[in-house]
């Protein structure tokens, strides 16, 4: 289903929305993307629905969710959109029914398998996670995720924690999902020195610093602080990338679900889907060209994984992660 994501990314046959909805007011948008990117995507939102007031409340998947599982035990959330880093965290808010479903979204030209068939949640970037290295401290490149696991390498290796990452859950739900890879690849890197931080921001900054040497972590960080100057690249392994697709969604509560819908719809077009590229993201609008330096998401291995699984384990993977590398 991923490699046809991928492949759809360069021309698919989706879904055709209706017409664009229209709202006013004020919307609360729950995100997990990071704050300088979450301000540039308000402006330039704003920009073209300046009658439509966005609040923002910024932090992890996890947190957010445990966040918004404590507002609802409570009796509401302010929360009107859920912009967060993965579809088995929303898959989780769909079955809790707690999401609406917009049935005319703006779909055309987004390939369908990022779209939820029940229409309450929506991809709106295809982000990937590999390997990032220092080019001051490494002179050979990883082209592989074994080869982290040497002593030598795995000890100064550092990845995000699905304890704190929605991304995290996602690439390390994926990875044990792998018949060369599994819990045994974890748990060889956790015996040779490597470290967990929270999310892939301390992956970066532990590189970029040269803390640490290699690191797992989501491509557009890796590939954005290299071209502000960074002296770190990144890598797309061979053996394959795990997925994320950050979806947005309208909570089902919403008090102001007509601007909410347009906040839905704008992420899913062109403007936004430009935005997205120019902030390092593959973009997943038929006919965006992807960041520079980027490869065509077609040459791409994606590591197969079943989002169910991860759901269905999500405790059991935290805590096995927990109990290798702490947290």
């Amino acid at each position: 289903m991923l490699r046809t994501l991928i492949l759809g990314l360069l021309g698919a046959t989706a879904l055709t929305g209706a017409a664009f909805a229209q709202g006013t007011g004020t919307i609360t948008v729950y995100t997990s993307q990071p704050t300088d990117q979450m301000d540039a995507v308000v402006k330039a939102f704003n920009k073209d629905h300046p009658e439509i007031t966005v609040e923002v409340f910024r932090s992890g998947t996890t947190e957010l969710m445990s966040k918004l599982q404590a507002e609802f035990a409570a009796g509401s959330t302010p929360a009107d959109v859920m912009l967060i880093a993965d579809a088995v965290a929303m898959t989780q808010m769909k079955n809790d029914d707690r999401l609406f479903a917009y049935d005319d979204a703006a779909t055309e030209g987004i390939p369908a398998e990022l779209v939820d068939p029940d229409h309450t949640f929506f991809g709106t970037k295809l982000l990937t996670t590999g390997i990032i290295y220092n080019t001051d401290k490494v002179t050979t490149p990883p082209t592989s995720w074994h080869d982290l696991e040497a002593p030598e390498v795995a000890a100064q290796t550092i990845m995000p924690s699905p304890l704190y990452s929605g991304a995290a859950v996602v690439h390390v739900g994926t990875m044990v999902q792998q018949d060369d890879l599994g819990w045994g690849y974890y748990e060889t890197l956790a015996d040779n020195g490597a470290v967990a931080g929270q999310g892939n921001g301390t992956v970066l900054e532990a590189v970029a610093r040269g803390e640490k040497s290699y690191g797992m972590i989501v491509e557009y960080m890796a590939m954005n602080a290299k071209k502000d100057g960074s002296p770190v690249d990144f890598v797309f392994p061979k053996d394959g990338v795990s997925t994320i697709t950050q979806p947005v969604a309208i909570l089902k509560d919403s008090d102001n679900i007509e601007a909410a819908k347009v906040f839905v719809d704008w992420q899913l077009g062109r403007a936004a889907q430009e935005q997205s590229v120019e902030q390092g993201y593959f973009p997943i609008l038929d006919g965006v060209t992807p960041p520079e330096g980027y490869p065509a998401p077609a040459t791409l291995t994606i590591m197969k994984a079943d989002p169910a699984v991860i759901l269905k384990d999500d405790q059991q993977l935290k805590q096995e992660f927990s109990d290798l590398f702490g947290g």
